[in-house]
């Protein structure tokens, strides 16, 4: 099994490409398509989802390409788990999906010329790189023939998103958005269960590298504003058009509307910075109603 993720979209050829590659490969190679509409270049957007879907994918060689750095000095790696392969750039792209699947085990830098495209493209990695060293590790070969072991050390992380425990809640950074408008936050489920039946959801205003981030990791959070959310188990338990905090399904703390965008309704994006707590005065939110 070879699992496909990248920023490519629907409306070219770049997936079937990686298709076509792996199947001549391996005929008998079963592919999935995770997802190729990550915003393009959103390689923390690639990475969550990644790592959120694989831990229920068969075992087999997942291939991610969120790739902005195609063509630079970057490296190719293959990462090896307990539970499955991980192929593509390393930008951190690949790292909590590792974690996903039990931890990382070994890594190898992807130099080997006959694993790869007879002319490889500067701009094209997927399709002349990672394709073809993904089927012939699905077929069954070592992956120390793919090129020279790498300190795993020396791989690129990403910056870790904020979370930050307070004595009346949290604040987190919004980790993804979803097709749904659901406000995903870096914070753990675990943090929300504590809170009473109604939270207050603010912008998080202060400094964000005091707080541990860089301030152009992502967008300027607002202000001004407070909303108080249902605490809740899904998004039945919010009136309808109304904002429920709740467990979502990766066992992280979610904002969502019941029928609406919470992401639209709040303003919010990954990035955002949002303090959640359990007491405090309500004031006018982006799209609230008089």
């Amino acid at each position: 099994m070879v699992s496909l993720t990248t920023d490519y979209g629907l409306a070219d050829g770049f997936v079937a490409a990686c298709h076509g590659v792996i199947t001549r490969l391996g005929p008998a190679l079963r592919i999935i398509d995770v997802t190729h509409l990550v915003p393009p270049g959103d390689v923390r957007r690639g990475g969550a989802v990644l790592a959120q879907t694989v831990p229920y994918l068969p075992p087999g060689v997942h291939v991610a390409v969120v790739d902005p750095g195609v063509g630079t000095n970057r490296r190719g790696v293959a990462l090896s788990t307990p539970a499955g392969t991980l192929v593509g750039p390393d930008n951190g792209l690949l790292l909590d999906a590792a974690e996903a699947l039990g931890g990382l085990t070994g890594a190898v830098e992807l130099t080997n010329p006959r694993w790869l495209a007879p002319r490889v493209s500067a701009t094209f990695h997927g399709r002349d790189v990672f394709a073809p060293v993904a089927a012939r590790l699905a077929l069954g070969a070592p992956l120390v023939e793919a090129g020279p072991a790498i300190d795993p050390e020396s791989l690129v992380r990403l910056p870790a998103p904020l979370v930050r425990r307070l004595p009346d809640g949290f604040v987190a950074e919004v980790l993804t958005v979803d097709h749904f408008g659901n406000v995903q936050l870096a914070a753990p489920a675990e943090l929300l269960d504590p809170l009473p039946a109604r939270v207050r959801v603010s912008p998080e205003t202060g400094d964000r590298t005091a707080c541990g981030l860089a301030a152009e990791s992502g967008p300027r959070d607002g202000g001004g504003w407070e909303r108080e959310v249902v605490h809740g188990r899904t998004f039945g338990d919010a009136p309808v058009g109304a904002l429920v905090a709740h467990a979502d399904s990766a066992g992280r703390v979610a904002l969502s509307v019941n029928g609406g965008h919470a992401a639209e309704l709040l303003a919010v994006a990954p990035g955002t910075l949002l303090r959640v707590r359990g007491s405090g005065v309500v004031g006018d939110a982006p799209g609230q109603q008089a």
